[in-house]
């Protein structure tokens, strides 16, 4: 079966990895354009391409795909399949139409809940106990397609979003491989979604900031699901200082307000108390809150985001 791979991210990696494994036929991968990163804005390349270019696979880079260079492309390659994992454009009509047994997408939720583009790090920050991957034949809109197939994950009490995206990620490639094969036997059925969908939009960065009014868990739940990116933060004397890992305790305290600096880093919130167990000051390396307090004269009852 002849495959057209669209995706970008580490996410995609390992359905591209197996994909490029299995015998099937990847005529070519479509991945964005490299992005300038850092301080010194050097061009780096998406993971996905990294990969189509070490196993000697044609890479395409549109910067559109909308254009109609590459729309008769993708026609010359004649793809019997286009797959779509975390590619991060939505595909027109007129490529959804081109391949015979249509295009699939790998979508890390269970449809129809999180639809869009973050739908591990809302699934966290929202405090979900169960996650999965859909495979569905994608239409003109934000995932709202059929669902081919679907398998369930646990979200454990520590995952980061990074540490679910990991596993979500191989058992996104375990699940794009069993739907192509499934498609290979004409044995795939394809069920239109059921239920009342939720939505997962795309983060921004000032979307990190910690709301010390939200209860303790919430709060634990919103700093797990912004790591790494965008990351939940705050300010502390004007610094922007990255909080990365909390515990959430019974107790009370007032939103915001250092409760404790002497062993342990407690802050007030909405409901209960957070312990903040690491974090990033603004141009410093990641450390304990044991090396930050011990670096500082923290007084209790100051206040991170002063009101």
């Amino acid at each position: 079966m002849r495959i057209v791979f669209f995706g970008t991210p580490e996410f995609a990696v390992p359905s591209l990895s197996m994909l490029l494994n299995s015998g099937e036929e990847v005529s070519a991968v479509v991945t964005q354009t490299d992005k300038r990163r850092g301080r010194d804005r050097i061009a780096s390349a998406p993971p996905v391409k990294k990969l189509a270019l070490g196993s000697g696979t044609r890479t395409l880079q549109p910067q559109s795909i909308r254009e109609d260079e590459f729309f008769h492309e993708l026609e010359r390659m004649a793809p019997d399949l286009i797959v779509v994992v975390a590619y991060g454009k939505i595909l027109p009509s007129q490529v959804l139409a081109i391949p015979p047994h249509g295009c699939i997408n790998v979508h890390a939720s269970l449809l129809p809940q999180y639809r869009g583009a973050a739908p591990i790090q809302w699934a966290v920050l929202n405090g979900e106990k169960e996650t999965g991957i859909t495979t569905m034949l994608m239409d003109e809109g934000l995932d709202t397609g059929p669902i081919l197939l679907q398998e369930a994950m646990d979200i454990a009490a520590d995952d980061t979003a990074a540490t679910l995206s990991k596993r979500l990620a191989a058992l996104g490639a375990s699940v794009l491989m069993k739907t192509i094969g499934k498609i290979k036997e004409g044995t795939l059925v394809a069920v239109p979604q059921a239920g009342v969908p939720s939505y997962a939009p795309p983060l921004k960065k000032e979307d990190g900031r910690i709301l010390w009014e939200k209860s303790a868990e919430e709060i634990r739940n919103f700093v797990r699901g912004m790591y790494p990116w965008p990351c939940a933060y705050c300010s502390l004397n004007r610094e922007r200082i990255k909080i990365t890992r909390v515990a959430a305790h019974d107790g009370s305290g007032v939103p915001g307000r250092v409760e404790k600096a002497k062993g342990e880093l407690i802050v007030g919130s909405g409901r209960g108390l957070v312990s903040i167990l690491e974090l990033q000051p603004e141009g410093r390396r990641l450390m304990t809150a044991i090396e930050f307090l011990q670096g500082r004269k923290l007084q209790e009852g100051i206040f991170f985001d002063e009101p």
